[in-house]
């Protein structure tokens, strides 16, 4: 992980402080929520035209049998 490599001087918080802060993010679904409001945002600005989607079949697990 790249936490690593923070120089502790720059931002205030140790390495150990960074980690928790961010697991604790990631584990309250921020990431989820900040991804969902920019898309939001930038639809409402209507930036996105949503009738041209791809969904990727990598991302996407195919249910058995439906095909």
């Amino acid at each position: 992980m790249f936490l690593g490599k923070l120089p502790e001087a720059s931002f205030g918080v140790t390495r150990a402080t960074a980690h928790r802060r961010l697991s604790q993010g990631t584990a309250a679904g921020f990431w989820l929520r900040l991804h969902e409001a920019s898309l939001d945002r930038i639809s409402s600005d209507r930036r996105i035209d949503w009738s041209r989607a791809v969904v990727d079949s990598i991302s996407v697990r195919a249910e058995k049998g439906a095909i």
